[in-house]
């Protein structure tokens, strides 16, 4: 199965909740006030944001669709959705990048995010992606006091047959995350993912302890780490902006990855999660394979959300 098809699958309950009632709105092949009205409340329930769901009422209210015949008008409407979509997400799609660049001894990946995120299982996957790519990768479990995250590290470990690099539970985050990095860079791997506890972004204590790991992780690897992603639970919808101001304020985050968008009809969350925050979507996850996390693509996720072939 396609990309392309695994994202317009894990995207089908938003997809046909803004498709039955893009068909009910336009009925009569009109643009009225009326419909205009319903088409952002449609919008808006689906997580596009206040501000989008405005401009896109706005420039259709300006637009003189044409509706042929042949095609219904829904799927007019749809179209030139789309292409007003598209044209917001410009400059959100940047890809991973696993590789260590020139003069980089090793490519530090640090995976931040509040608790159920995604984040272990997203670094998991992460690293088999790179390994695809002919590269020498590693897990550090920086989680200390959750055995079972680092049980969860080492499975993924096991699985790709690399290093998973870990200190006895309840060491303090800070000390693995230097040890794995030191070890990472003796044992001459490619890209080392550290995998950090959850936090609830408004515990000041664990930020600190976050902050404290972004530090001493330069001090091991000077530059590291050279990816930070911010992992967002998808059914969350745009509740996840606040997590991203919060997180910002301790790290300096590079990009974001939204998971779980299989399980929500709120995926348009990702247009004001771009708009607002100007950090590029880095990938997106749309079930539990392997597989169904990729890079984002603005025109396959566009498509997905509108439930358009």
């Amino acid at each position: 199965m396609s990309w392309f098809q695994r994202l317009k699958d894990g995207l089908q309950k938003t997809s046909e909740k803004i498709s039955d009632q893009l068909k009910e709105t336009f009925t009569a092949r009109k643009i009225d006030d009326e419909v205009l009205e319903s088409l952002e409340e449609i919008l808006i329930q689906s997580d596009l944001g206040l501000k989008t769901s405005m401009d896109l009422v706005e420039k259709l209210r300006k637009t003189k669709l044409i509706f042929p015949d042949d095609k219904p008008a829904h799927e007019v409407v749809k179209a030139f959705l789309q292409e007003e979509l598209v044209k917001q997400l410009e400059g959100a799609e940047e890809p991973l990048v696993f590789a260590p660049e020139e003069g980089q001894l090793l490519r530090v990946v640090l995976l931040v995010g509040v608790n159920g995120s995604g984040k272990t299982t997203t670094a998991g996957k992460l690293g088999a992606k790179a390994q695809a790519q002919g590269l020498k990768v590693g897990y550090g479990a920086c989680d200390t006091f959750r055995m079972a995250a680092v049980e969860q590290l080492q499975e993924w470990a096991y699985r790709i047959d690399v290093p998973c690099y870990t200190l006895p539970q309840g060491s303090d985050p800070g000390a693995a995350a230097h040890r794995a990095v030191l070890q990472a860079a003796e044992d001459g791997l490619d890209v080392l993912f550290l995998d950090t506890a959850g936090r609830l972004q408004n515990k000041s204590h664990l930020m600190s302890e976050l902050e404290k790991i972004y530090r001493v992780v330069g001090k091991a690897l000077p530059g590291a780490p050279h990816e930070v992603l911010l992992v967002l639970d998808g059914t969350v919808g745009q509740n996840a902006l606040s997590q991203v101001s919060a997180f910002q304020d301790v790290c300096e985050v590079t990009g974001l990855v939204v998971t779980k968008l299989d399980g929500t009809a709120k995926g348009g969350m990702i247009l004001p999660l771009y708009t607002e925050t100007n950090l590029p979507i880095k990938a997106i996850g749309v079930g539990e394979k392997i597989k169904d996390l990729d890079r984002f693509d603005a025109k396959a996720y566009t498509a997905g959300l509108l439930g358009i072939e």
